[in-house]
């Protein structure tokens, strides 16, 4: 059942012409950092490396800046993914008959995560491509690659979990996707908090998404990144699956 309710969550998001035209929109500005970014390494960073020993070549001077800025506009798009995920449900009156259906709370809502994990999957595969196509010309630290690439996609995962749980709150989808604009505002102020002179906080840096994913975007995979991401998902996830289950027990 798990598996009818994610080809049907990952169907009707790419049905919606919000999130072919959210992808299109992306895919542009990512291209454009690229061939920025690629330029300035071909005209600017290139002469200059050639001279110093082991120094960065294209993977940290092209793909990882072009990472970040695809983590900070994927991260602004997600919201306008999950909104709609349970608060159109109660916008439009179908809540009570998703609650009396025989399929459990936990199937439903990992039918939905697991949905939005595919249609991710599928809406990075353009950037995973131009960053790939690299290696026709030049020598690419696959492990980096590899490590960004993994981080931006437990990035994104674990504030849709997020997400999920912020759309099962308010009956409008409007709210729901200010309310994941707020966590995602909350986590920024964390990180930069964290990171100010003369007030760092390990703590702070730590409950941000932002210190995690730099670290995976530089190439160095700590256990407690990916702990962080799994354990953020996880818990969203279940709080989710309880806040369903209330409104099944009290309907």
């Amino acid at each position: 059942m798990i598996g009818l309710i994610t080809r049907f969550e990952y169907r009707r998001l790419f049905l919606s012409p919000l999130a072919w035209t959210l992808i299109a929109g992306l895919q542009f500005i990512l291209a454009l950092l690229f061939l920025v970014f690629l330029e300035n390494f071909i005209t600017e960073l290139q002469p200059r490396l050639a001279l110093i020993d082991d120094a960065p070549g294209a993977t940290d001077t092209v793909i990882t800046p072009m990472l970040i800025w695809a983590g900070i506009l994927w991260l602004a798009v997600i919201p306008l993914l999950t909104m709609r995920s349970f608060s159109e449900e109660r916008l439009y009156q179908r809540q009570a008959l998703l609650m009396s259906s025989p399929i459990s709370i936990s199937e439903i809502v990992m039918g939905k995560y697991l949905g939005l994990l595919l249609f991710l999957a599928t809406a990075l595969s353009p950037t995973l491509l131009t960053a790939v196509s690299l290696s026709t010309g030049t020598q690419l630290d696959w492990g980096k690659l590899i490590a960004g690439f993994m981080g931006l996609y437990l990035m994104l995962a674990s504030f849709s979990a997020a997400g999920l749980f912020l759309s099962t709150l308010s009956r409008q989808p409007a709210m729901a996707a200010a309310l994941s604009y707020g966590l995602l505002a909350l986590l920024f102020v964390f990180y930069i908090t964290g990171k100010t002179q003369g007030s760092e906080s390990v703590l702070f840096i730590y409950l941000s998404h932002f210190g995690h994913f730099l670290n995976l975007s530089s190439g160095l995979v700590y256990s407690s990144d990916i702990l962080y991401f799994l354990l953020f998902s996880t818990g969203f996830i279940i709080l989710t699956i309880q806040r369903l289950d209330s409104d099944r027990r009290n309907g």
